[in-house]
C-alpha cells in the first residue's frame, strides 16, 4: 500500500476509524513513507538514525519536546488553517501542531468517535470547564470541547493567571440539570475541578447518570491531588458516582486520546487507545519494549496524525497493561539517549 497525497491518506484512515476497513501495519507504513517524504525535519532524523522500516513498530518515534523546537508538519505556511499548543506556564516555549482542514477533520473523527464510545453522553447535558475556543484558540482540549458537546456550554474564563472557572456559571449548569433531572457530563482539566471545587460552598447532587470526564495535570495551576483523591472529591462534591469518572489522557501532538474506563465499569481501570492508535512502553536508555507489568516511556503510533509524524515518543512513564497502560507520570529524563541530538546535528 502506498499513499501519493495527504488527501488520500485522511481518505483512507477516515475509513479505518469509521468502519475498521483496511489494516493498521499497512496503513502504517504508507503514512511513515509520505511523511518521510514531505516532513523535513523526520527526513533528518531519520537520515541521521539511518533507519530501515519494516513493520510499524520500527517507525521512529519523534519526542514532543521536538513539536518545541522543529517545525514538524508537512503543511506549506499558506496551508496551515489551525494550531494547536500544548499547555504550560506563562513564558514557557510551546510545542506547535498544525492542521489544514482535512487534517483536522480526520482529528475531529477520531475524537468523537472514541469519546463517545466511553462517555456515551446523548442523554446527557454537557458542561465544560476549560474557555471556549474563541477564547483559548490553540487549545486542542477547548477545540475538543467544542467539538464532542450537542450544546456548547463553556464555564472557563482566560485570566493574566491562567485558565479560571467561573463558579456561577458552572452552578447555573448543574441547578439547571437538577431541576430538569437530566444527567450532566462535566469535562475539564484536573486543576479546574480543584479549583471549583475547593470554593465551593455546599456539596450536591447531580441527577443518577451524571459523569465526569478529568484530563490532564496542574502545573502549578491549582493544589495538585493524587488521582484517587481527585476522584473523591468529584464523588463528594458533585454526588457522581466513581465508576461514572473517566481520565483522558492526550496531548496537542496526537490526533487521538486514550481513556481509562468505559462510563460504569467497576474494573481495574487501564488507559487503551483506539485501534487506530497503538502504543509501545520502551526502556529510555535501550528504547526496547518493556515486558508485562514493567515501567517505560510511551510511544504512540497514531494514524490520526495526518500532516505531522504519526509515531510521537511522550514524555510520560507507564505501565505496560496487556493493550494498555497504567499512566505513572512525568518521566525527570523523557527522552532516551540521542533523539534530540539527531534533530538538532543534521
Amino acid at each position: 500500500m502506498t499513499f501519493s497525497t495527504f488527501n488520500e491518506a485522511a481518505e483512507a484512515v477516515s475509513r479505518f476509524i469509521r468502519n475498521g476497513e483496511g489494516r493498521f501495519g499497512e496503513l502504517a507504513l504508507a503514512l511513515f513513507t509520505l511523511q518521510l517524504k514531505h516532513v523535513p525535519a523526520y527526513r533528518d532524523l531519520c537520515r541521521a538514525r539511518h533507519v530501515s522500516v519494516n513493520h510499524w513498530r520500527k517507525i521512529p518515534a519523534v519526542p514532543t519536546t521536538a513539536f518545541r523546537d522543529f517545525e514538524i508538519t508537512s503543511l506549506l505556511l499558506n496551508e496551515r488553517t489551525t494550531v494547536f499548543h500544548s499547555s504550560g506556564t506563562t513564558g514557557t516555549v510551546f510545542s506547535r501542531h498544525w492542521h489544514d482542514s482535512s487534517s483536522l477533520a480526520v482529528y475531529e473523527n477520531s475524537l468523537q468517535s472514541w469519546f463517545h464510545a466511553h462517555l456515551a453522553p446523548e442523554d446527557c447535558r454537557t458542561l465544560s470547564l476549560t474557555p471556549a475556543p474563541a477564547e483559548a484558540p490553540h487549545s486542542s482540549l477547548a477545540h475538543m470541547m467544542l467539538t464532542v458537546q450537542h450544546t456548547a456550554n463553556f464555564s472557563g474564563t482566560n485570566s493574566p493567571r491562567g485558565w479560571e472557572v467561573n463558579a456561577d456559571t458552572a452552578q447555573r449548569a448543574c441547578v439547571g440539570a437538577i431541576d430538569g433531572n437530566q444527567p450532566l457530563l462535566i469535562m475539564g482539566a484536573s486543576f479546574s475541578f480543584v479549583q471549583w471545587l475547593d470554593g465551593m460552598k455546599a456539596p450536591i447532587a447531580l441527577p443518577t447518570g451524571s459523569r465526569v470526564m478529568e484530563t490532564g495535570g496542574y502545573k502549578g495551576r491549582s493544589r495538585e491531588l493524587p488521582k484517587s483523591e481527585l476522584h473523591a472529591l468529584i464523588a463528594q462534591k458533585l454526588g457522581v458516582r466513581p465508576d461514572h469518572i473517566i481520565s483522558e489522557y492526550g496531548m496537542c501532538e496526537l490526533g487521538s486520546q486514550a481513556y481509562d474506563r468505559i462510563v460504569g465499569r467497576t474494573d481495574c481501570p487501564t488507559f487503551t487507545f483506539p485501534a487506530w492508535a497503538r502504543i509501545r512502553i520502551v526502556s529510555p536508555e535501550t528504547q526496547a519494549e518493556v515486558a508485562e507489568g514493567e515501567t517505560g516511556l510511551l510511544q504512540v503510533f497514531d494514524l490520526a496524525n495526518i500532516r505531522s509524524v504519526l509515531a510521537i515518543l511522550t514524555g510520560d512513564l507507564a505501565v505496560r497493561r496487556g493493550d494498555g497502560f497504567e499512566l505513572i507520570g512525568r518521566a525527570t529524563a523523557s527522552e532516551p539517549r540521542g533523539c534530540s541530538l539527531a534533530l538538532s546535528e543534521s
